[in-house]
Order: structure tokens, then C-alpha cells, then sequence
């Protein structure tokens, strides 16, 4: 049978192509995972997962991450404390379960982002010439989530086997308060079963050498005051009116404020150390079709106030501060908490975690940093929330670090990055850190795991 020769031309070109693709499929299967371009790679394939709030892609960031556990032989459950909103826990068996557990906490929902606003889109993961990653969540928090993943996988590849058990959680809706995923968690069979010893969480980026490493978080009050008076005309001068009572309030509110803040100006606080608030919004005005109508005072005018109040602080006496000073009935003024969350653990002792000698994982902490060439800073209390006040709650210790030295702190802002060197010096603390903590065996249920004990 003859051929012609766009017949023969066709057949080259598909044998050519079919080739190359047999060729670079090969290359993928043959391609060391433990190779500092597949651990940047896989960093990126999570990162490019929009699970942005309020519509994260959680059935997709879950699906990658039993994809990672599986490929690590990891034990792994999907729970839906709330649906569709999934809990991943993986398990890294111990060889003796009698020793409390381990558990390496991150959350997989990011921070909406503003696409304009980005020099690279937020959810390409675009490495630069600088080897700067850009993506969100790559400082806050899918670098920590990956990090683990990849220190089990260096730790495994070396033939290392935990005493205790190590567990990973992946949690929903951090960003939004952790109500659906952390808070329901811990109050759950599946946690009370884990025999838990230690928590590792979320820190921040450090601008200097040294790592940050967090005992304490503050707790957030958002308050909302309303004043109420007398509306009248725009023209008219009379006392009590409700944006008068409610301006004396605020005046109030910024004086306090500006205390505060001229302690971590001076130096004398960290911003951790000191209760913040700040006005998130006010609301006053009778509304028309073309803005407000402008000659009627107002009978109702409100502000809301986000507040952040460390464990060291008095809450007592902030709470009175507010209802004799900030909203005081005397003037027409109500006050309530949109939330208010907890300055005391179930003991009625201050939500932090111990940092001296009665806390041995503080401790092993330091020295496995240090093992792995790194340096702990002075430990702080984190300035905003995270999931790890459920824990602290009920009286486990909690430590917040995520290792990134020599980085700006973006989390939550425009063209969030993390490089690719500080990832991977990471991935290598982890190892460290895991590893100290797997193996530590003088710390059993019967001398007490719980802050309290």
C-alpha cells in the first residue's frame, strides 16, 4: 500500500507528539518528591486553591490534602461538624499510644483578597526572580499546613517512627471565627479521644532573624454603644441629643486609646501586652432618596468598637469602664457584645500558655529551633485572634509559630509573598520540632498534660 505524503507527514507528527508526552509524563513519575522543586511545587498547587472567605473551595482544598496523606500513608477522617464545611484530621501513629498526642493545627480558608490590587494574580502562586512566592494564604496560613506535610515526609524518608502519636488538622472558617470548625471540634468525641498533649498553631512573619513564638492571644469584644435623645430640628442647640452623647462617648473611647498606644510607641508594651480598640463603624442619619435629610437631628445613633483585651489585662475593670464611662445610662446610652469571647479559661485562669520550666514542650521548642539553625524570639502575646484560644480554653498548652524569618508581616494585606528559601528552611524546622516532640517520653497523661495540672 502506497502513502502519500501528507499522509506520512501526518503520522510522523503523531508519533512525535506522542513522544514528547510519553517523555514528560516519565519525567513527572521520576521526579524526586523530596526535591526542594517538588515541595515549592506542591506549596503552589495548594496555594492556587481559592478558598477565599465567604465562598471558600473546600471540597477541592480537602481533596488535595487526603491526596498529600495518602501519598504519605497517613491515616486520614473528614468530619462535618457543619456541612459543607469539611474538618480533615490525618494521624502519624505512635508506637506507644499510652504518651498524649501531638497535634499540628492549621486552617485552610484565606482572607478575601482585591484583584486589582495585586501585583500578580492572588491565586497563581507566581514565583518571581527574587524567589518570592505571591499568593494568598502563603504567609497566612497554607505555608504552616504544607510545612508539617512536608517535614512527615523528610521524617518518614529517614526511617523515623514517633513514640507519640501526630495528628494534623485542617480546619474551616479560621477567618471568620473558627465557630464551624475549631470551637465544634473540641467539643466533639473525636477530640476527646486524641489524648492530647500539645497544640502547634499559627504564628506571624518575623522582619528580623529571629522566629516569633506566641503563649497568649487577645480576646475579642466587639461592642456596639447606641445613644438614644430627642430628635429635633437641624437649626437647633439643645443638650443630650444622641450624636452629642454618643461624640462624648467616642471622645471617651479615643483618649483610652491613645493610652494604650503611647505604651507600644514608648516601648513599654508590645501591642500584644495592651487592649486596643478601634471604631469599625458609626451610624447615625435619617436616610432619603438622595443621601440623608440634613435639617433632622437624629433620635438613634450607634458605633461599633473592635476591642482586643490580653489575658494579663482586668476585664472587671474594663467593663466597668465601659458602662460608666463609655456608655453610661445616665446620658441614654446602651451598650451590648456582638461577641465576647473568653479572657479566662475553664479554671478561671488567664487563656495562656506557660512559657517557663513547668511547661517541657516550651522548652523542646527552643532547642529544636535552635538545632535547626534558628533563633526564638521573645515569646508574645499574638495581637489579634486565632483557633488556638479553643484549645487554651480548656487548659492545653498552645503555641503559635510559623516559621518565616526575615519576611514582612502581609498576612491579610495586598501582594502577600513568602520566599521560597525561608519555605523550605521551614519545612526543615518542622523537622526538628517534630521530631523532638514525637520523641519526648517524659511527659505522660499521669503528670498531667493541662496547663492546670
Amino acid at each position: 500500500m502506497e502513502l502519500s505524503y501528507r499522509t506520512i507527514i501526518s503520522l510522523l507528527l503523531l508519533f512525535l507528539s506522542s513522544s514528547i508526552t510519553i517523555t514528560i509524563t516519565n519525567a513527572e513519575d521520576l521526579e524526586d518528591p523530596s526535591s526542594s522543586s517538588s515541595i515549592i511545587s506542591r506549596f503552589q498547587r495548594y496555594l492556587q486553591i481559592n478558598t477565599a472567605q465567604p465562598t471558600p473551595n473546600y471540597e477541592e482544598s480537602t481533596q488535595f490534602i487526603l491526596s498529600q496523606a495518602k501519598s504519605l500513608s497517613l491515616e486520614a477522617q473528614t468530619f462535618e461538624f457543619v456541612p459543607s464545611k469539611p474538618f480533615v484530621l490525618l494521624k502519624w501513629p505512635g508506637s506507644n499510644p499510652n504518651l498524649p498526642s501531638i497535634l499540628l493545627n492549621s486552617h485552610t480558608d484565606v482572607v478575601p483578597v482585591e484583584h486589582h490590587k495585586w501585583s500578580h494574580p492572588p491565586f497563581g502562586a507566581h514565583l518571581d526572580s527574587l524567589g518570592n512566592i505571591y499568593a494568598r494564604g502563603s504567609q497566612d496560613m497554607k505555608c504552616v499546613g504544607m510545612q508539617y506535610l512536608e517535614a512527615i515526609r523528610k521524617l518518614k524518608a529517614s526511617g523515623f517512627q514517633p513514640l507519640r502519636s501526630v495528628y494534623l488538622s485542617f480546619v474551616p472558617d479560621e477567618e471568620i471565627g473558627g465557630h464551624d470548625g475549631v470551637e465544634k471540634f473540641v467539643d466533639s468525641d473525636v477530640f476527646s479521644n486524641m489524648n492530647l498533649g500539645i497544640v502547634l498553631d499559627e504564628g506571624l512573619a518575623s522582619p528580623s532573624e529571629d522566629y516569633r513564638v506566641f503563649y497568649a492571644e487577645r480576646s475579642p469584644w466587639w461592642l456596639v454603644i447606641k445613644a438614644t435623645g430627642q430628635p429635633g430640628h437641624g437649626a437647633k442647640l439643645y443638650d443630650n441629643s444622641a450624636m452629642e452623647n454618643l461624640f462624648k462617648s467616642i471622645e471617651s473611647v479615643r483618649r483610652f486609646r491613645a493610652s494604650q498606644f503611647d505604651l507600644v510607641k514608648a516601648g513599654l508594651k508590645a501591642e500584644g501586652e495592651v487592649v486596643s480598640v478601634n471604631m469599625a463603624f458609626l451610624k447615625a442619619g435619617t436616610p432619603s432618596p438622595t443621601g440623608f435629610v440634613m435639617n433632622l437631628q437624629p433620635s438613634e445613633a450607634q458605633a461599633g468598637f473592635d476591642i482586643r483585651v490580653p489575658p494579663t489585662a482586668d476585664p472587671e475593670s474594663l467593663e466597668r469602664r465601659i458602662a460608666e464611662e463609655w456608655a453610661p445610662a445616665s446620658r441614654n446610652m446602651t451598650f451590648e457584645f456582638k461577641q465576647k469571647a473568653n479572657v479566662y479559661d475553664k479554671f478561671g485562669k488567664p487563656l495562656l500558655t506557660a512559657t517557663d520550666s513547668s511547661n517541657p514542650w516550651w522548652d523542646l521548642l527552643g532547642e529544636a529551633v535552635k538545632k535547626a539553625n534558628g533563633k526564638l524570639g521573645k515569646p508574645e502575646i499574638f495581637p489579634a485572634a486565632t483557633d488556638s484560644r479553643y484549645f487554651r480554653e480548656l487548659g492545653f498548652p498552645a503555641i503559635g509559630f510559623s516559621p518565616m524569618a526575615n519576611t514582612p508581616i502581609l498576612l491579610h494585606d495586598h501582594n502577600e509573598f513568602l520566599n521560597q528559601d525561608e519555605y523550605l528552611k521551614g519545612v526543615d524546622v518542622y523537622v526538628s520540632i517534630i521530631k523532638a516532640y514525637a520523641s519526648y517520653v517524659e511527659h505522660t497523661r499521669k503528670e498531667g498534660s493541662k496547663d492546670e495540672l
